[in-house]
């Protein structure tokens, strides 16, 4: 028991610290915890990716109470992504119910696409911006019904990507819808994105129940810290220079990936 409780503070500190790190910067929480539960505490990929999708269920409806409450969610742009991200989740997990998901192969599998997908984030986290500065003038000429198509399209991406790694919703969802729908605000593209991951990551987490790839044991210590750790991240983010944070995460996501590829 004593050794239970000693994992158990470890899990709430990790979520404390990931929990303070989504709160000040954004990034989904997916691009942190995931990586930590497998490199640090050896938690097998798939059920790191599966308790994670559950965490972040979570902690994105905190994130969505608070940006409904401040009018900061564009509910029809929620409604396109989901579109494509309810049934891309739902082929995902079928696609994932005929593999042996405790096996070697799937481990190796998600771990190299977890690791690409962190690099992936790492590289939308430093140059998003010059990467919308460089396509905002090509696709500011798109018709109404392309950018919805491509907004559906992107819900799909997103699907697949965070059902197999829970990592994709965050810098490179956020940096592709700002492309598309330069109208609207950049806070409402945050919000809308934090409140389309909750249907996301809670049906992808549900499947992943089914497959039993849930460790509930794990999920309500990570909870007990994150929660306090995404007020006080929110707190410190007014008072902390936001492109050094990115760069630093950055940083730390580009090294991780490689360690996963590795």
């Amino acid at each position: 028991m004593p050794h239970l409780t000693l994992i158990d503070f470890l899990y709430s500190v990790s979520g404390f610290c990931v929990g303070t790190l989504v709160g000040m910067t954004g990034v989904g929480g997916g691009s942190l915890m995931t990586p930590l539960l497998i490199m640090l505490f050896g938690i097998h990929p798939t059920t790191a990716v599966g308790t994670d999708l559950l965490f972040a269920a979570s902690t994105k409806t905190l994130g969505t109470a608070v940006h409904a409450a401040a009018r900061t969610v564009d509910w029809p742009l929620v409604g396109l992504l989901a579109i494509g991200s309810v049934p891309g989740t739902i082929a995902t997990l079928v696609v994932l119910s005929r593999f042996d998901l405790g096996g070697v192969m799937a481990q190796q599998v998600i771990t190299v696409t977890l690791g690409t997908v962190l690099l992936v984030t790492a590289v939308f986290l430093i140059a998003g911006k010059s990467i919308r500065e460089r396509f905002a003038e090509r696709l500011s000429g798109l018709d109404r019904g392309t950018t919805r198509v491509l907004t559906i399209a992107l819900g799909l991406v997103m699907a697949i990507l965070v059902t197999t790694t829970s990592v994709g919703a965050g810098a490179i969802g956020v940096t592709v819808l700002l492309l598309l729908h330069p109208k609207i605000p950049a806070g409402r593209i945050v919000g809308s994105d934090i409140a389309h991951a909750v249907p996301l990551t809670l049906l992808a987490g549900a499947g992943h129940w089914y497959l039993g790839t849930i460790n509930w044991g794990l999920l309500g210590p990570l909870l007990i810290g994150s929660l306090p750790g995404i007020v006080v991240g929110s707190y410190l983010a007014s008072r902390a220079h936001e492109t050094v944070l990115r760069i630093a995460l950055a940083c730390i996501l580009t090294i991780v990936g490689f360690r996963l590829l590795a």
